[in-house]
């Protein structure tokens, strides 16, 4: 009988967990369907994100099993963490000697993983592969275009991507559009998110309240700009109630600047939500004020609009066909405005959305490991 292809696949921070999710599950299945191992999996979390609230609730709700290798490499700067990153995750390449390693997303794991298999000549399979954002001074920008120019094969979740990786010179043959792996978790928990008793407890109303998340440094890590966006958060309470799930780094940052949100009956400040509840809002929500990845995608599988505050997207078919406009400080009053006044659901889904991104996945790995 034909060994089992041995892959580890990685997570490292929260926006991977959603990722990973689907994959172990599709792989699970593919095994008991061919009665045999045709996936050996091995799941490895660096540890990037590991406190209950950004990290375990995740695995919890998400199905996913306690991880095979746990490295713990915990907070640091970007170069400290990606070394950490890259110093425990070698000895466990060459002890496991994998036929693959997957990654997903843009996290300092997604990088320093990459690299180490690059140096060690394993193979790399990188899912969501291809976005650009064209900001070099975000650091998930940089963490993609290392990992995409180290690939063996690049998973794209749409057309735009495969466009850009071919402008960089990456062979045609590499680059295979598989859909948006985020949407096979979103489709296989919304049983679970429709259950969510969120709304309840807050008093809310599907289409009546607006959902707010802030978590990037260009938007919290400066005095001026967070009170001017906890500003027009604070209007938008006046028309309709806002729930604002806040992220440890927003709530440090209010706190070292005494900015003090309003406690006003509008304003609903609660702590880090699981997935479920994330999807509950997303999906009922009037309107959707994120600088969050993403959200902008699950936004655009529910229809629901979305202003995303910042200067660009990686994923711009959110704009394009989806729900989704960019927005600023200055034009954020306006925007709120136009948003409120128009269209309760936005936009459409983009091609292969359809919550079978997994299994092309595994399947293009199988082909590509035949002799």
């Amino acid at each position: 009988m034909t060994a089992g292809l041995k892959t580890i696949i990685v997570a490292g921070a929260r926006p991977n967990f959603m990722k990973v999710a689907p994959l172990m599950k599709q792989a699970a299945e593919q095994n008991r369907k061919a009665g045999r191992e045709r996936f050996e999996l091995r799941l490895v979390h660096t540890g990037q994100h590991y406190d209950q609230q950004m990290s375990g609730i995740f695995f919890k709700e998400l199905g996913i099993p306690a991880p095979d290798i746990n490295l713990g490499v915990g907070s640091g700067s970007q170069a400290v963490q990606t070394a950490s990153v890259m110093t425990s995750f070698e000895p466990v390449c060459i002890s496991e000697k994998p036929d693959w390693v997957i990654v997903v997303g843009d996290v300092n794991s997604t990088l320093a993983c990459s690299l180490v298999c690059a140096k060690l000549g394993i193979r790399v399979a990188h899912v969501e592969a291809g976005l650009r954002s064209f900001d070099r001074s975000m650091p998930e920008e940089i963490n993609r275009i290392v990992t995409d120019s180290l690939a063996n094969l690049l998973f794209t979740p749409s057309e735009d991507g495969n466009e850009n990786l071919l402008r960089e010179g990456v062979a045609k043959e590499r680059i295979k559009c598989v859909g948006n792996i985020m949407i096979d978790s979103l489709i296989e928990n919304l049983p679970m998110s429709r259950r969510s008793n969120l709304l309840n407890r807050l008093g809310l109303k599907p289409g009546q309240f607006a959902f707010v998340t802030l978590h990037r440094p260009s938007n919290v890590d400066a005095k001026e700009s967070l009170a001017a966006i906890m500003h027009e958060v604070e209007r938008l309470a006046t028309r309709l109630p806002v729930v604002f799930p806040i992220h440890p780094r927003t709530r440090k940052m209010l706190a070292e600047f005494g900015i003090r949100p309003s406690q006003e009956k509008g304003m609903h400040l609660i702590d880090p939500i699981g997935y479920h509840d994330s999807l509950c809002l997303t999906e009922n929500a009037r309107l959707l004020l994120t600088d969050s990845g993403g959200l902008q995608e699950e936004a655009t599988y529910f229809r629901t609009p979305c202003l995303t505050l910042r200067r660009t997207t990686e994923r711009p078919i959110t704009v394009t066909m989806g729900s989704n406009r960019m927005t600023k400080i200055e034009s954020l009053s306006a925007d709120i405005n136009e948003f409120l006044g128009g269209p309760a659901r936005r936009g459409q889904i983009p091609p292969l959305w359809d919550g079978c991104t997994a299994g092309r996945v595994l399947n293009e790995i199988s082909g590509a490991s035949r002799p």
